[in-house]
C-alpha cells in the first residue's frame, strides 16, 4: 500500500484510457475512488472489479462533464454524504476532426471547447471549494504536449491544451495560503481511444498515428500520477512533460 492508501481519488472519464488507467492504478495502492463518465455500463464493470479485487470503496455517477448542473448537483451530494476528495483528476477530455481551422467543423470546436475548457472549470469550481474548507487536496490536470507546440490541423484541441496549461498555473496561485497543491500532466503519444475518437471510429486512421514506434499507454501515464499522488504533501510537480522514447516533440518521431 502506498500513501494513495485510504485517500479517496475523484476521477473523470474514468470510463476508459487513462482514467480507467488511472482508476486501476490507484485502487491497487487501496485508494477509495469516486469515477465519473458517459458510460454506465463500463463504469459498473470497472467498479464491481475494482471492488472485488481491492476490498475498496468504489462511487459511480454518469456524468457529462459539461453539465453545469448535473456536475454542481453531484459534487455537492458527495459532500453531503461527507466524501470529499483528497485528489481530484480532470481527465475527461478529447479530440474531435483534424482540419485546417478555415475548413473545421464549428460542431467539433464546441465540443472540445465545452468537454476540455468548461468541463474542467465546472468539475473544478464544484469540488474544490469543498477541498478548500478541509484546506487539503492535489487537484491533477491531463494536458497534452500539443499544449506546449501547436501541429498542423491541431488547432482548437491544441488551443484547448494550451488553456489548460495556463489554468493550471491560475489554480495554483488562487490557492496560495491554502494546502492544496495543483500538477499538470502533459502526455505524448499515447495509445488510447483517442485517436479513434477523433476519427470517429475510423480504426484503421487510428492506428496510423501509432505506426513505426511504440507509443505510451493509459498505464505509463496512470504510474505518473500516482507517483504524483504519492508525494509528501510538502511537495509538488507542477508540470510533467511525458513522451515516448521515439517522439522529440510533436513534430519529430523516430518510426521504423
Amino acid at each position: 500500500m502506498g500513501r494513495a492508501s485510504g485517500r479517496t481519488v475523484l476521477i473523470t472519464g474514468a470510463s476508459s484510457g487513462i482514467g480507467e488507467a488511472t482508476a486501476r492504478r490507484l485502487a491497487s495502492e487501496g485508494a477509495n475512488l469516486v469515477l465519473w463518465a458517459r458510460r454506465q455500463s463500463l463504469l459498473d464493470d470497472l467498479a464491481s472489479h475494482l471492488t472485488r479485487e481491492h476490498g475498496i470503496d468504489v462511487h459511480t455517477a454518469v456524468i457529462d462533464v459539461r453539465d453545469r448542473d448535473l456536475v454542481n448537483n453531484e459534487a455537492d451530494a458527495l459532500a453531503t454524504a461527507g466524501i470529499v476528495p483528497h485528489v481530484l483528476i480532470n481527465n475527461a477530455g478529447l479530440a474531435r476532426g483534424f482540419s485546417k481551422l478555415h475548413e473545421g467543423d464549428p460542431a467539433d470546436w464546441d465540443e472540445m471547447i465545452d468537454t476540455n475548457i468548461k468541463g474542467v472549470l465546472n468539475v473544478s469550481r464544484a469540488v474544490i471549494p469543498h477541498m478548500v474548507k478541509l484546506d487539503r487536496g492535489h487537484i491533477i490536470n491531463i494536458g497534452s504536449t500539443a499544449g506546449h507546440l501547436t501541429y498542423p490541423a491541431g488547432n482548437v484541441y491544441a488551443g484547448t491544451k494550451f488553456f489548460i496549461r495556463g489554468l493550471t498555473d491560475g489554480m495554483n496561485l488562487d490557492l496560495a495560503g491554502t494546502s492544496l497543491k495543483v500538477s499538470l500532466v502533459d502526455p505524448g503519444y499515447i495509445e488510447t481511444e483517442f485517436s479513434v475518437v477523433r476519427f470517429r471510429g475510423d480504426e484503421d486512421r487510428a492506428k496510423q498515428v501509432y505506426r513505426g514506434f511504440r507509443p505510451l499507454t493509459g498505464d505509463d501515464v496512470a504510474d505518473t500520477i500516482a507517483y504524483l499522488v504519492g508525494l509528501p504533501d510538502y511537495m509538488n510537480i507542477t508540470d510533467v512533460i511525458l513522451m515516448p522514447t521515439a517522439q522529440r516533440n510533436v513534430y519529430v518521431v523516430d518510426r521504423a
